[in-house]
């Protein structure tokens, strides 16, 4: 991480903060200022409560990413094309033959070392383990106000597959290439965590953890699981890879760093004969084990849905020893609503595997999972429809498409899974999600594209269900030529009823209106009912003079108005086939971003999806349109990040001129 500094200062890309900083708060919201002006790394050079600096936001743009990760990311990014389409070595020959110079970078290098040797003895061949440091030594960084104490925010978690480990707990270069490097939560200080002793381990389902906790389990052993943290930033981006089963991320971190991922073996400090993997080129390591069925209360935290995930029970790390390096820096980031600098990091890993999709999951063409929406609630796809080649008006392999994304890894989180026909329109850009919308919406068909799976898991940090870990998906899918002409104006001639208000545009064909606050499941259907109703009745010329609708005047005074339901409605209401419901209409339409985080990460399908002219049909739901989404905020919801006012005042007052942090932001 040293290395990393050093760089970057010299590219210009980084500042340093000389003024004491509290890691509560104060140095999340100075990060979050610099991060959303596009603004250079920061180096905290004195964190209060600790003797280690502090650095964040080195993966704070795309531009900067490439920098640190150049040039080793082109030629990694070269291997998987050559593994998805061996022609690549017949039209790029020369770069491909370099790249080839990644693979032996790819495989683990064991080093034997003895402890503090290198300060010892004056060596330059520095590694983590010269010093020794407690739990409580390290900056104990908190983000959001709510956050239950402090986080390693970029920490590397290691452990083996238990069935590879021999009885001597020894790990063997055949046990090192069964192992799981993942980036998941850990809470060090707070809740009933035993400071020095005991550091808490959330990981979501689908993690590869899981799989070797589990066999530990059956087998009712310790799990030995070390924390790397810092070293090179290739490692950090390895711990999030998104890597098929077997093939271990440390493999994937020799070969973007250039550098073989080098460790070393450290006996165990307790009763368990197992020993410890170290990193040598982390900047700290921290060494333990997951004893069996232990667990403790981890959280709150506040998550990149933009959320505070709650405390819930989860396993906790036994510490042995904490090591760090000479001169050590502690990263970290700020995680919360998206985008944030964990956004780069998946633009850079859907730049990796683009090619590999359709290697993987043959007939699909593209995937996004759209970040703003927060990855896992909102995932968009093309695949080509090759069933009835003559007959391209209805979506047919296009569903077993579907079902294959679905069973795919961590794709399998999806919640909303919206597929188009790749034969309708080959150029159509996945990552445009208001183009995408707007082509689905042209020409899916309601009553025949949407399939629900109920009563399944969703992700772990999603709450738009009532329980963690549980609530439903659906996949919507289109395919055929154009159904309807989308309006890119919300007609005065439609009318919307009372209980709700304040139509507004999110995008061509999507309407947000604001519903009043939610009460209770039975309660939004009566709401929603009269709704859908009315839409219906708009659709097909049926809703006479008698009807009356309630809306608000500039001065907030309900007042009655007469909708004469003329049948022109029935072609408007036709090119606005999605109404979504919301708290705050005029917030919901700022922009798509807002749109798509509101609507995806507060609405639980099987619940929250509703439609005019809707019926069920041997097992299967329909409407006629148009679709209906309730996306208020639910009583057990989780509550939304909201910055600490104290907070963001002191740090106002600090960045005015003559202040510590004036020119920072």
């Amino acid at each position: 991480m040293q290395e990393c500094v050093e760089f970057l200062e010299k590219q210009g890309e980084l500042i340093r903060i000389e003024t004491e900083l509290d890691p509560d708060l104060e140095m999340a919201a100075v990060h979050n200022r610099v991060f959303e002006a596009g603004g250079p790394a920061i180096l905290f050079e004195r964190v209060k409560g600790s003797a280690f600096p502090a650095v964040s936001n080195i993966f704070g743009t795309y531009e900067r990413a490439l920098k640190i990760l150049e040039p080793e990311l082109s030629k990694v990014s070269t291997l998987v094309d050559l593994v998805s389409d061996p022609s690549v070595a017949f039209k790029s020959p020369l770069k491909s033959l370099k790249s080839l110079t990644s693979l032996a970078r790819a495989l683990p290098l064991k080093k034997r070392v003895s402890l503090g040797k290198s300060i010892e003895s004056g060596s330059k061949d520095s590694s983590v383990l010269d010093c020794r440091c407690k739990i409580t030594d390290l900056p104990m960084i908190r983000c959001w106000p709510e956050d239950g104490g402090g986080f390693i925010f970029l920490p590397q978690v290691f452990s083996i597959d238990p069935d590879y480990v021999d009885s001597s707990g020894s790990a063997s270069y055949a046990s090192m290439m069964h192992s799981n490097l993942g980036m998941y939560r850990i809470q060090l200080s707070g809740g009933d965590y035993i400071p020095d002793r005991e550091v808490g381990l959330h990981y979501q389902i689908h993690r590869g953890i899981g799989n070797h906790h589990a066999k530990a389990l059956e087998k009712n052993l310790p799990l030995p699981v070390s924390i790397f943290v810092g070293g090179p930033p290739a490692h950090t981006l390895a711990a999030i890879m998104p890597l098929p089963e077997g093939l271990p991320e440390i493999a994937f971190a020799g070969a973007l760093a250039g550098r073989s991922f080098r460790y070393a073996l450290m006996p165990s400090q307790s009763s368990s004969h197992l020993n410890s993997v170290v990193s040598l080129d982390a900047d700290f390591c921290i060494t333990g084990r997951i004893m069996p069925c232990k667990t403790k209360p981890e959280g709150p935290f506040g998550d990149h849905l933009g959320y505070y995930s709650l405390i819930h029970e989860f396993p906790y790390i036994e510490v042995d020893a904490v090591y760090h390096r000479k001169n050590a820096i502690w990263p970290f980031t700020v995680v919360g609503r998206p985008p944030r600098e964990d956004s780069v990091f998946g633009r850079i890993i859907h730049e990796i595997t683009a090619s590999a999709i359709p290697h993987t999951l043959p007939g699909v063409t593209a995937i996004h999972a759209v970040d703003v929406a927060g990855v896992h609630p909102l995932l968009l796809a093309r695949a080509v429809d090759r069933y009835t080649p003559f007959d391209n008006k209805k979506p047919r392999e296009l569903l077993t498409h579907a079902n294959s994304i679905l069973g795919t890894g961590q794709l399998s989180l999806a919640k909303y899974l919206v597929i188009s026909s790749h034969n309708d329109n080959p150029e159509l850009d996945i990552s445009d999600e208001m183009g995408f919308f707007m082509h689905i919406l042209e020409r899916i068909d309601f009553t025949r594209d949407i399939h629900f799976q109920t009563c399944t898991t969703m992700d772990t940090l999603d709450y738009s269900a009532e329980g963690i870990n549980e609530g439903s998906k659906v996949v919507m899918v289109a395919a055929g030529p154009k159904r309807r002409e989308l309006l890119r104006y919300f007609p005065s001639q439609i009318s919307i009823p009372y209980p709700f208000s304040q139509p507004r545009l999110a995008a061509p064909g999507i309407v947000v209106v604001k519903g009043t606050e939610f009460k209770s499941y039975q309660e939004a259907q009566k709401e929603i009912d009269i709704l859908a109703i009315s839409l219906k009745s708009q659709k097909t010329g049926e809703f006479r003079s008698q009807g009356l609708t309630e809306s608000s005047n500039r001065t907030g005074n309900r007042s009655k108005t007469e909708n004469r339901g003329k049948t022109g409605n029935r072609d408007r209401i036709e090119g606005l086939p999605l109404f979504v419901v919301v708290d705050d209409s005029f917030e919901a339409s700022r922009n798509f971003a807002t749109f798509l985080w509101i609507t995806f990460s507060r609405s639980n399908p099987s619940h929250d999806i509703y439609g005019s002219g809707h019926f069920t049909s041997f097992k299967h739901w329909g409407c006629t349109g148009p679709l209906i989404i309730d996306a208020r905020i639910k009583p057990f919801h989780a509550p939304p990040l909201l910055k600490d006012p104290a907070i963001e005042k002191k740090i106002d007052d600090m960045a005015r001129k003559g202040g510590p942090l004036y020119g920072v932001f």
